[in-house]
This record gives C-alpha cells, sequence and structure tokens, in this order.
C-alpha cells in the first residue's frame, strides 16, 4: 500500500521560510518521480515544482529561485525548501509520486498517488 505522508507546514510571515518533507512508503521510490502541488481555496490544484529519480528538475515559474525540491532516495523523502514566502504561496501542499522511470511531470493527472497534504499559510 503506497503512502505520501507531508510535514513542515505552518504559519510564517513575508519573507519567511518552510521546508516541507514527503515521506513515501509502499512503493520503489528509487526510480519514481516526485511532485509537489498546491492548491489555494477556490482555486484548481497547480504544479510547483517535480524532480525525476536522476535529479532532473522543473518549477513553476514564480517559484523559481525561492523554492528548491530535493530527493533522498535512502530516506524515501522529497523536500521542497520554501524561501521568500509570499502571501500568493499560501495553499494546501501535496505531495504526488509518478510510477512511471523517468518522469517529471508538471500534469497532475500524470500522478499515481498523492498524499494527505499540509496547509502553507503566509500572513502579510
Amino acid at each position: 500500500q503506497v503512502q505520501l505522508v507531508e510535514s513542515g507546514g505552518g504559519l510564517v510571515q513575508t519573507g519567511g521560510s518552510l521546508r516541507l518533507s514527503c515521506a513515501a512508503s509502499g512503493l520503489t521510490f528509487g526510480t519514481s518521480g516526485m511532485g509537489w502541488f498546491r492548491q489555494a481555496p477556490g482555486k484548481e490544484r497547480d504544479f510547483v515544482a517535480a524532480i525525476s529519480w536522476t535529479g532532473r528538475i522543473t518549477y513553476k515559474d514564480s517559484v523559481k529561485g525561492r523554492f528548491t525540491i530535493s530527493r533522498d532516495n535512502a530516506k524515501n523523502t522529497v523536500y521542497l525548501q520554501m524561501n521568500s514566502l509570499k502571501p500568493e504561496d499560501t495553499a494546501v501542499y501535496y505531495c504526488a509520486v509518478d510510477l512511471r522511470p523517468g518522469s517529471y511531470s508538471s500534469v497532475p493527472r500524470d500522478y499515481d498517488y498523492w498524499g494527505q497534504g499540509t496547509q502553507v499559510t503566509v500572513s502579510s
């Protein structure tokens, strides 16, 4: 049974930082693509960042230079370091796994499993 458990969300002021973690189990993490998405109230789920098993990375334009995605295959964990946070970054953040080897897609429907989400709130 695949499980993805996010942690690290919270309330932070504008300009602050948070580090999200997503621990995966029940899958071959080392060859899977991992992604972070977010969903603000009343909006669709939106791509944030993705990383392939080889470390290839892609970001949403608005987070480039502020967010960093990384993974530790030994710990079956993917991270999202978020710096210089803005109120518009406020959302529920989800991690997801794409079981296709080599993938690092920005398309939500490409992902096979999702975590339960963690709330990130940035106050102005």
